[in-house]
């Protein structure tokens, strides 16, 4: 079983196995990478962060744990530009370093085998967790409490003084969701650092976690146009049109397939 099969049989199981998935990936990308050993080490992180939780109900340990990742020195990467160690969750272990959502992929995991209730929600631009049933969110990169008007802020500072906060915005995610989130991370990190093959991998696996859209067409598409295969591009621009209901959008890709199909590459 290769990489990419073995992170959907995760996915494939009841309940997913989200943590062990998000390895598989780290693995499509690192031939050394061997995610049962990493697993078996993630133990002695469990146990050492158990130590140091406090004697609390279970309901009550989520941000405690989230604060002792924090005094574990886990904490968000802040390299510019960002490079793809920080979604690559074996290289966000051994470096303590990571995105938001690479970080709550390991204090969901912690949460999953301590009993903690915990679960992932789907921001915009910076993953959170929530506990179920409470009245506000957590960050994972050091447990802070995140309320309605906390959440508007941190949307404005993504996105600008237009954005609007929106039920959508602080729903639960699934765990495919979650990582085919992993996988567009992963699929801009990689186009970053002009690394387009590593790039396609995730592109071709975000399309084959969750319904396609016409971004993730047209981001497999600048792909193919950076590898010079325009046969492949032209497939993921028709699929695009078909699924775009935008007509400003729709002419600007008909524009596109047709000054493809003139180009003398394209047999």
């Amino acid at each position: 079983m290769n990489p990419r099969q073995a992170c959907l049989t995760c996915l494939e199981r009841d309940p997913p196995d989200t943590f062990e998935a998000a390895l598989w990936i780290a693995a499509e990308h690192d031939d050394a990478l061997r995610p049962a050993q990493v697993l078996r080490e993630f133990a002695g992180l469990q146990q050492l962060l158990a130590a140091g939780l406090p004697n609390l109900p279970i309901r009550e340990l989520a941000q405690p744990l989230l604060r002792q990742l924090n005094a574990l020195d886990f904490h968000e990467d802040e390299d510019s530009p960002l490079r793809p160690q920080a979604a690559l969750l074996h290289r966000v272990l051994q470096r303590r370093r990571g995105q938001p959502l690479s970080l709550a992929l390991i204090a969901l995991e912690l949460a999953r085998r301590l009993e903690i209730p915990l679960v992932g929600v789907n921001f915009p631009g910076h993953f959170l967790l929530r506990v179920p049933g409470a009245d506000h969110l957590l960050d994972p990169c050091g447990g802070r409490r995140l309320y309605t008007r906390d959440c508007r802020e941190l949307l404005v500072r993504q996105y600008g003084p237009r954005a609007e906060l929106d039920a959508s915005h602080l729903r639960t995610c699934g765990e495919r969701e979650l990582i085919q989130r992993l996988s567009r991370n992963l699929r801009q990190l990689h186009l970053h650092a002009e690394d387009y093959l590593a790039a396609l991998k995730d592109a071709e696996r975000v399309l084959q976690l969750g319904p396609p859209s016409v971004a993730d067409h047209l981001a497999r598409a600048d792909l193919y146009r950076h590898l010079d295969c325009p046969q492949a591009e032209r497939f993921d621009l028709e699929r695009a049109l078909l699924l775009c209901d935008d007509d400003a959008q729709r002419l600007t890709l008909s524009q596109r397939l047709h000054k493809l199909q003139r180009s003398p590459a394209l047999h």
